[in-house]
């Protein structure tokens, strides 16, 4: 699905014009984008949530020489995908629908709601070893052959 198919998809769910539709989309993802961009994090629930990640400058290795190198600090879009969004693209099944909202003359018994009850939880080991440091030891440099310098060749006769 490209952009115009999802703004059809938009302004036949909606009832309004194209035009509108259209409108629609691109001032949410201004908002997102623009939001994102100062620093704050967008979470759509049940959707996904939009967040910058500032990573500083930090030393590595070039994994051809072992050569420590300078990596610059870089920023970065990050994109994560909620559970019921994940559930639903892993089901294959489209999240249940929402029936519109309709006023009730009667009033209704309040529903109640089942607290699921949570894990006890784990104590963390009172005390740990410190770790111990290991060297990193050299692979021993291989042995090459050395070549027979060119001589004199004899020919039998």
């Amino acid at each position: 699905m490209n952009r115009r198919d999802f703004v059809n998809a938009l302004m036949e769910r909606l009832e309004v014009t194209r035009r509108e539709a259209d409108e629609i989309l691109t001032h949410v993802t201004e908002l997102i984008t623009e939001t994102v961009a100062k620093g704050e994090t967008v979470a759509l629930s049940g959707f996904a949530k939009f967040a910058r990640v500032d990573r500083p400058a930090r030393m590595g290795r070039n994994p051809a020489t072992g050569e420590a190198i300078k990596i610059k600090a870089s920023r970065k879009a990050r994109i994560t995908p909620l559970k019921a969004f994940k559930d639903a693209v892993l089901t294959g099944r489209t999240p249940a629908k929402k029936a519109p909202a309709k006023k009730a003359t009667a009033k209704k018994a309040p529903a109640k709601k089942a607290t699921a009850k949570k894990a006890p939880a784990k104590k963390a080991p009172a005390k740990k070893a410190p770790a111990k440091k290991t060297t990193a030891k050299k692979a021993p440099a291989k042995k090459t052959t050395a070549k027979k310098a060119p001589g004199k060749r004899t020919t039998r006769r």
